[in-house]
């Protein structure tokens, strides 16, 4: 990138980043992670969140009211990768809530019998048909997903689970794609839009920044555009993750992109200052 434009950008994310800073006590700080604070690897147990990364999430934690992640992965894992227990983790595209310091998250009651269903229809499955696409389970709780990230034929994979979900949709149950993976979930209207909502309003959040990769960030993009368009927000930043997977929807809807995660832990950084 040419100098000139370089130091656009940077002028931009600091004129973006200003009422954040001016107002901490009243300002939010959330994102996603894989992808985000973590670089997309093959499998998602390797995935691990850059040292300096969270330091600076501790930092931010510490000055602003409301410091969070928001990850497909449940909760729990979700700390368990970031490592800061100040922060606010929401599980599973919104679907539970792990508060700073608390052992146990919390399913939204929008879920109440509507737990199981998706692990039901993935029981229901041939597990050795998935095995030899190189189709991977994973048991999200009530989300359940499809992995086929490294198969042998990602190809074929990926035209198998796309019939999968269309079953999915034919059981009332919600099918959504994301970097080669295919989420099973309840046919409840929660994403992280709707969970950032509700955590902004219960704290009466005056500023909000999002920051994340994928389509499921959109729907927080959007949230916290909606918010700032009623004027329950006075200022929402929304920045997009760049990438080569990327959908072109995060560089769409975002009000800055910046380059992987590195460029986000630059952003977080001058957010901390």
């Amino acid at each position: 990138m040419p100098v000139e434009a370089a130091d656009s950008r940077a002028t931009e994310i600091e004129d973006l980043l200003a009422p954040l800073r001016r107002d901490p006590g009243s300002s939010a700080v959330f994102c996603d992670i894989d992808g985000t604070l973590a670089p997309i690897v093959e499998r998602a147990s390797d995935a691990a969140v850059p040292s300096e990364a969270r330091s600076v999430l501790r930092s931010l934690a510490q000055r602003y009211a409301m410091v969070g992640c928001l990850s497909g992965r449940a909760a729990v894992d979700a700390r368990g990768l970031v490592g800061v227990e100040e922060l606010t983790y929401i599980g599973n595209h919104g679907f539970e809530r792990l508060p700073p310091g608390a052992a146990e998250s919390e399913l939204d009651p929008a879920l109440a019998g509507n737990e199981g269903v998706a692990s039901e229809f993935i029981a229901r499955l041939d597990t050795d048909e998935l095995a030899s696409l190189g189709l991977r389970t994973e048991d999200k709780g009530p989300i359940q997903a499809l992995h086929w990230r490294g198969a042998a034929d990602e190809s074929a994979a990926e035209t198998r689970a796309r019939e999968i979900g269309t079953e999915a949709a034919g059981r009332d149950l919600v099918p959504h794609w994301g970097r080669k993976v295919l989420e099973i979930r309840p046919g409840v209207h929660l994403n992280k839009g709707t969970a950032l909502a509700e955590l902004l309003a219960e704290r009466r959040m005056s500023n909000a920044l999002y920051g994340g990769d994928d389509r499921t960030d959109v729907d927080a993009f959007r949230c916290l555009r909606d918010l700032r368009a009623v004027g329950e927000l006075e200022a929402a930043v929304c920045v997009g993750i760049a990438s080569e997977e990327g959908p072109p929807e995060v560089g769409e809807e975002a009000d800055v992109v910046v380059d992987g995660p590195e460029g986000f832990v630059d952003v977080l950084r001058l957010l901390a200052e």
